[in-house]
């Protein structure tokens, strides 16, 4: 995650938010008041909607599960549950 300052990230904030939305990337910016993480919406979207599934009831145990029966090869294709290809 790069770092850098409140007055940097002034000067150079459009290339910050290029940054951002188009490689991803999160930056961390200080100040002396306190420190601030700028992301994209996209990274942001996606950072809640995994706290809320991790933080499901049961949705660790169902997702272990899965990954135990796919490794088994107990798996249905696309095609098998909804009579289509995708």
């Amino acid at each position: 995650m790069p770092m850098v300052t409140a007055t940097n990230a002034r000067k150079d904030f459009f290339e910050i938010v290029k940054g951002a939305t188009e490689k991803h990337e999160i930056y961390h910016i200080r100040h002396r008041k306190g420190d601030v993480v700028l992301m994209s919406e996209n990274e942001y979207e996606s950072l809640l909607e995994t706290l809320a599934l991790l933080s499901a009831p049961g949705f660790k145990e169902r997702f272990e599960l899965s990954r135990k029966e796919i490794e088994q090869g107990e798996t249905v294709t696309f095609a098998e549950v909804f009579g289509e290809e995708l």
